[in-house]
């Protein structure tokens, strides 16, 4: 019998049950209705209808049909920086292009399969994604949150949805804020033409994103962003949206460094051929421990191989808002 897959509900707005399957499983809402209508899906412990509204703490449990005997996790040799651990969590430090978990072209390469080797006890969560609190995208590097136990993976569930957990990132992005802090409120589904996206649509789930500049350079300018919402590619498409991509991303980027026209061409082409990736890194995770209820926060420098690019974008002057904005900078980037 397959195993049963537990979501928890994050959004603060109200969402239709089969749009909230067909995002956390990747099917279209025809499939995601077709499990409701056969009884596979079950909100809080009683079955619901398909356009049942779902509200922030629901719990989703999901059983899949049996197409195929599930796939076992294999060990994989794969080194990681383990920044915290005890018996009921681990927090992980993971690098830019290692994916989290078990998908189509990755089943045995994954943040998991590197848990596995070493030999880390994972708490039972979603099929193939055993311990996955939260996820970082393949190319996203910074701290994870790993739960070891059902008690602390349904624990820290719920600090998620009940926003408990404090996750900031570093960027750098395209151009300069019109203002500091942006909000950015704009909902997010797939894009209604290449499921591996993610776009702003009307009827898409609420997501949030607060933004300050943190050192404004010629081309770009070196963000700090903090989730209040963990949708899928969040930053990256919010960032988009208001016309300020990631530097170095290749889904959302928008023309890159033809963006910029002028004299400053040039050193926004030396930027973007300096970023192997996408620049944007999960430095700061706070939250209360789930089980101890001990205060724990972690903090991740900017990463190695982003450092190249922040220096060229930062050239021989700097424009640092206020003293708090330096002390980030030096933070990011200590060796700089």
């Amino acid at each position: 019998m397959a195993t049963p897959q537990h979501f928890t509900v994050l959004s603060g707005s109200t969402e239709r049950l089969d749009r909230f399957l067909a995002d956390q499983l990747e099917y279209s809402r025809t499939q995601a209705a077709r499990l409701v209508a056969d009884k596979r899906v079950t909100v809080n412990g009683a079955t619901a209808r398909a356009s049942r509204l779902l509200v922030r703490g629901d719990v989703v449990v999901v059983t899949l049909p049996e197409s195929e005997p599930p796939r076992q996790l294999l060990p994989a040799d794969i080194p990681l920086t383990v920044v915290y651990e005890d018996e009921h969590l681990a927090v992980i430090d993971k690098p830019a292009g290692l994916v989290v978990h078990p998908a189509p072209g990755h089943w045995d390469d994954t943040l998991v399969n590197a848990l596995v080797a070493r030999g880390t006890t994972l708490s039972g969560g979603a099929e193939g994604r055993p311990g996955i609190v939260h996820r970082l995208d393949r190319d996203t590097s910074g701290l994870m949150l790993v739960a070891k136990t059902d008690l602390a993976h349904r624990r820290l569930g719920h600090m998620l949805a009940a926003r408990k957990i404090r996750r900031v990132y570093a960027a750098l992005a395209w151009g300069h804020l019109d203002e500091s802090p942006t909000r950015i409120d704009a909902p997010l589904a797939r894009h209604p033409t290449d499921r591996k996206r993610m776009a702003v649509l009307p009827d898409g789930r609420a997501a949030r994103t607060d933004a300050w500049c943190v050192a404004r350079f010629q081309v770009a300018d070196l963000l700090r962003l903090e989730l209040h919402s963990g949708r899928t590619h969040q930053i990256r498409v919010h960032l988009a949206h208001i016309g300020h991509p990631v530097i170095g991303d290749p889904v959302y980027g928008a023309g890159g460094s033809r963006r910029i026209s002028g004299q400053a061409r040039l050193i926004a082409e030396a930027v973007e051929r300096a970023a192997p990736r996408q620049a944007l890194h999960a430095a700061l995770l706070s939250f209360q421990h789930p089980v101890t209820e001990t205060p724990l926060e972690f903090r991740s420098e900017w990463p190695a191989d982003l450092c190249q690019a922040l220096v060229l974008a930062a050239g021989t002057s700097i424009s640092v808002a206020p003293t708090e904005a330096l002390r980030y900078l030096l933070f990011f980037n200590r060796d700089g």
